[in-house]
């Protein structure tokens, strides 16, 4: 009787207790309500923005299947998933804590005293066996448990942005790379183009220096030229295999396995006329980097109530039943059966300081936390305001550049009919043949730059973010 008041009272107390720590709340950031970019009339609009499935703006089946591949064969996305798997296995088992535990044992004992004592030849060997249950509760008397477990479901939702995070980045560094390998082809074939028409002018040249019109400095200037053309191909070469290889790696495949179906070259991938940003709010909410650092808050905080849990006292239900016997005979017999139960307090009376000072710690911890919740806000706003004025920067670059280019082309056509017809001199012709290679090999990089800065856009306004934990896309 004394025992179930006793539990009663226990019971109506625990009910009566405040959980340690303080109940969490998400802190917001302040952010200016548009982008500070001068985005006008620049093919960028403040529309909300859809990003999920962002690649496919480009409007290009190959990059599409390439992504699409490497969400599912990238060794990172596999790797990241797997730490989301570990970090859900330790939450349930922390949640484990708030049962109780149940253990069986059975044991044989046989007994033999030393014949070398007094009694020893009076004692006879014995037997012992045993068979029975234990059981512990400990009962969450302040909500320690409950803070653990919280602790517990912030680092699992940690994980799940680690993972979301591997996923974004993986899919932007595919269609980085896929876009360089596009734009080493389209420089290889202008490589090329300004190699057969330099191949033309040599033949003009050594026409006119056989029928003794021009010097033989002429002819040697007309070939030094081609060679230096001809020599960017294969440095251009190099980075198109390396490109491939590393776009074969990204999809957890041998590099080399993709070659036969990247060779044939494509457009370099075009962005759409208009890319909708949205405002800057949207940015925090998909933004994997600034959901992990405020889930990282959360557990920290988490783990101040179960630190200052430590401070008081435990309450812990046990209990046992079995049975005991010298012969096996009689082991499940009634007078064989043996229990026992009750309950245990314990309270820590000192500690020269060392719980308190590990609550000061774990505070420290969460000060800490959230600092870096903070530098990652920042940092995500100082990315998309950079991403957005390069985007919009390298588009007039490219299109003074493709203004260059036209002209170029124009005016060494022209210095080449002017020279064959006497007109001018062949420097103005190596100039200009100089010129076109140059500008059009610029050209292709820049169009090659719109595309990747577009894609540093996507990812830095948390392109590729997904609801679901277990895929790296929707």
């Amino acid at each position: 009787m004394k025992v179930q008041v006793f539990l009663v009272l226990s019971l109506l107390f625990f009910a009566a207790c405040k959980a340690v720590g303080t109940d969490y709340v998400a802190p917001e950031a302040e952010v200016a309500p548009q982008w500070h970019a001068d985005l006008e009339a620049k093919g960028v609009a403040r529309d909300a923005a859809d990003l999920a499935r962002w690649w496919e703006r480009f409007q290009d089946p190959v990059l599409n299947d390439l992504i699409e591949r490497a969400a599912i064969g990238s060794l990172d996305v596999r790797e990241a998933l797997g730490r989301w798997k570990e970090a859900r296995a330790l939450r349930g088992a922390t949640a484990a804590d708030r049962y109780p535990t149940l253990d069986a044992q059975t044991s044989y004992t046989r007994r033999a005293e030393s014949k070398n004592t007094p009694f020893g030849n009076f004692v006879p060997d014995t037997d012992n066996f045993a068979l029975g249950f234990d059981a512990s509760w400990e009962i969450d008397l302040w909500g320690r448990v409950s803070r653990s477990i919280e602790a517990a479901d912030a680092d699992l939702q940690v994980a799940v942005e680690d993972a979301r995070a591997v996923g974004v980045a993986v899919a932007a560094e595919t269609a980085r790379n896929y876009i360089e390998l596009r734009a080493l082809q389209r420089r290889v074939a202008i490589a090329r183009d300004n190699v057969a028409l330099q191949e033309q002018t040599l033949q003009l040249v050594r026409g006119l220096f056989d029928a003794g019109l021009q010097s033989a400095g002429d002819l040697a200037q007309a070939q030094a030229n081609l060679e230096t053309t001809r020599a960017r191909i294969p440095t251009l070469e190099i980075g198109l295999r390396a490109a491939q290889n590393r776009l074969a790696v990204l999809l957890g495949l041998a590099p080399g396995t993709l070659t036969r179906q990247l060779n044939e070259p494509r457009p370099i991938p075009v962005p759409p006329v208009s890319v909708a940003v949205g405002v800057p709010a949207d940015l925090l909410r998909r933004r994997a980097d600034v959901r992990r650092a405020e889930r990282v808050l959360a557990a920290e905080h988490a783990r101040i109530g179960v630190a200052e849990g430590d401070l008081y006292p435990r309450l812990t239900l046990a209990g046992n039943l079995g049975f005991a016997a010298d012969e096996l005979s009689s082991l499940f017999t009634r007078p064989s059966f043996n229990y026992g139960y009750g309950p245990s307090l314990r309270l820590n009376l000192f500690d020269s300081g060392r719980i308190r000072n590990r609550v000061v710690a774990q505070e420290a911890r969460t000060e800490q936390a959230f600092v870096r919740w903070e530098r990652a806000v920042l940092t995500a706003l100082e990315e998309t305001e950079n991403e957005l004025q390069a985007f919009v920067l390298e588009q007039e670059r490219r299109n003074s550049l493709l203004a260059a280019a036209t002209q170029a082309r124009l005016a060494a056509e022209l210095s080449r009919t002017q020279y064959s017809d006497g007109i001018s001199d062949f420097q103005s012709v190596l100039v200009s043949e100089r010129s076109v290679t140059d500008l059009e090999d610029d050209l292709a990089a820049s169009e090659a730059a719109i595309a990747t800065r577009l894609v540093a856009l996507y990812k830095a306004l948390g392109g590729g973010w997904s609801e679901n934990p277990a895929s790296v896309h929707p």
